[in-house]
């Protein structure tokens, strides 16, 4: 089959899959989703698919035909859709050489290319869809993991955007949520100073962004960010509560523990309740160098990138002791926009790209 025919077949494949509601959250993907019943049936009688539900919109498809050495993983879940759009975002729209939809980038472009490579060859090949990538859980792919289901392969495929270049190196993520306790009062009293929740929060959120910027010794700096703050009752009252959600990247060879020990030994950190959401590690995790997935990629004649600033559940199967590597069409800063958008030919370079590598055999 030509190109252009492979191309849209890819095309439909897209269309049907952003048309699927898989916005996360509100987490509402169970095993009895129709995208599931839609994958299985694009794959076809040639491939054994299980479906595990692992609740709270946390499900994983897994489909296998024959016996490969490479593991493909993709996330279908995506971000929420935005109000004022221009294009609706369930919906596929092509203007020039940009395919617009919620999840065209990020990253449902991949699984469309995977569907027709799937379909349009007998070789051996897996696929593990996960639904919980954009809740912040990975626990789809820990659960995978644990129970032996990756035991089989030797490399695996994490489909984010990059670009069509293979990424062997990326920061790791932290997501912390920080409680403070204030004692309340009237505001004309003198310890709303010292005592006032949202106060005591603003010390630690000053000192939090000193260390953030305190460079390392090679140096590169953390990726710091306060998503979201709150707290108090109004303004003649002393706070006695505030709460705050930050993040962290670190790079490989940063650990997220002595990261967060040193957060909680800034001034005003004991007057906060911590609660870790989610941490995933660098890539490549510990001390498990790359190799392998770089000489994966060199034998193909793929480019490799200069790593990636996001986090991708690559790190995950990595800290396993699987050899994993990033690769995916599109671009990070296209992915959870307005208009979210591909490039007609990322997406046929990421064709390309993927074909080679279900196709190597060793």
């Amino acid at each position: 089959m030509n190109q252009g025919a492979n191309m849209q077949r890819l095309l439909r494949h897209l269309k049907a899959l952003i048309a699927f509601d898989t916005q996360n959250p509100p987490r509402k993907i169970s095993a009895d989703s129709l995208i599931f019943e839609y994958l299985r049936t694009a794959l076809g009688e040639s491939f054994e698919s299980e479906v595990t539900d692992h609740g709270k919109g946390r499900v994983a498809f897994h489909a296998v035909r024959g016996k490969p050495r490479c593991l493909f993983n993709v996330h279908i879940d995506t971000v929420p859709v935005l109000s004022d759009a221009l294009y609706p975002p369930l919906e596929m729209h092509i203007d020039d050489d940009k395919v617009y939809g919620r999840g065209a980038c990020d990253i449902k472009g991949a699984v469309a290319s995977l569907l027709t490579i799937a379909q349009t060859t007998d070789w051996p090949m897996a696929l593990l869809f996960t639904t919980d990538e954009e809740g912040g859980e990975g626990c789809c792919v820990d659960r995978f993991i644990a129970t032996g289901q990756c035991a089989p392969y030797e490399m695996v495929v994490v489909s984010e955007p990059t670009r069509c270049r293979v990424e062997l190196v990326h920061r790791g993520y932290l997501s912390v949520k920080g409680e403070f306790q204030g004692v309340s009062g009237h505001s004309s009293e003198r310890r709303s100073l010292s005592e006032n929740a949202i106060h005591r929060m603003s010390r630690w959120i000053a000192a939090a962004l000193a260390e953030a910027r305190r460079a390392d010794d090679d140096g590169l700096r953390a990726c710091f960010n306060i998503g979201t703050v709150e707290g108090g009752v109004k303004s003649n009252v002393i706070a006695d509560h505030a709460s705050l959600h930050w993040s962290a990247r670190l790079l490989p060879g940063q650990s997220n523990d002595e990261f967060m020990a040193r957060m909680k030994q800034l001034d005003a950190a004991e007057f906060a309740r911590w609660e870790i959401p989610f941490a995933g590690p660098p890539l490549p995790t510990g001390d498990n160098e790359p190799l392998e997935a770089d000489s994966f990629a060199r034998i193909q004649g793929l480019s490799i990138g200069e790593g990636l600033d996001f986090w991708t559940e690559a790190s995950l199967f990595s800290e396993a002791g699987y050899p994993a590597l990033v690769f995916g069409p599109g671009n990070i800063e296209q992915a959870h926009t307005r208009d979210e958008w591909v490039s007609l030919q990322q997406l046929e370079k990421a064709l390309g790209g993927y074909r080679k590598m279900a196709g190597y055999h060793g």
